[in-house]
């Protein structure tokens, strides 16, 4: 297994650490003398890095492989999703917000196995790099900084339907 795979992989595992950390009742919110949602904040961000990491890593080193081109977008899904259910059970982000943009990615996701099927890919877009680091943000600032957070959410879940509304376009586009 190549190093962004490893990455990949890695960034899944982090995944039930970050929901133990998150939903948890530690006695004073504190894990190891530090605040919870600071603990949760930094798994997050290393979790987030290493999406960062493995993309670029693959293409510098020429190690794209189909298992990270699956892979990779099912962690991010997987961290995403995570992260935001633990929130709005945590009452720090509205369910509504997060059901709009777990669905949208939900619908993507069915698409993208739609036009894997007929041997199509539809590339990211610029708009759907901007929903993730948004989502990005407003994890991490759910966890320290409410306010701050719930507008990088607000930015996220518009950017995850209008993404989800141009993905679908392509998808039509190319998939009739």
């Amino acid at each position: 297994m190549n190093l962004p795979n490893a990455l990949t992989v890695g960034r899944i595992f982090l995944v039930p650490l970050l929901v133990v950390v998150l939903l948890t009742k530690f006695e004073g919110r504190l894990v190891f003398g530090v605040r919870k949602e600071l603990v949760g904040a930094a798994i997050f961000g290393i979790a987030a890095l290493t999406d960062v990491l493995d993309g670029y890593l693959a293409r510098r080193r020429k190690q794209i492989t189909t298992f990270g081109q699956l892979m990779d977008p099912l962690a991010d899904k997987l961290l995403i999703t995570a992260a935001l259910v633990s929130l709005v059970q945590m009452g720090l982000a509205p369910a509504w917000m997060v059901a709009v943009i777990v669905g949208r990615e939900f619908v993507v996701t069915v698409l993208r196995s739609l036009a894997h099927g007929k041997g199509l890919v539809i590339p990211a877009s610029p708009v759907g790099k901007i929903k993730m680091a948004a989502e990005v943000t407003a994890i991490l600032a759910l966890q320290q900084f409410y306010v701050s957070g719930t507008i990088a959410l607000w930015v996220a879940m518009l950017t995850a339907t209008i993404s989800g509304i141009d993905y679908y376009r392509r998808f039509a586009r190319i998939g009739s």
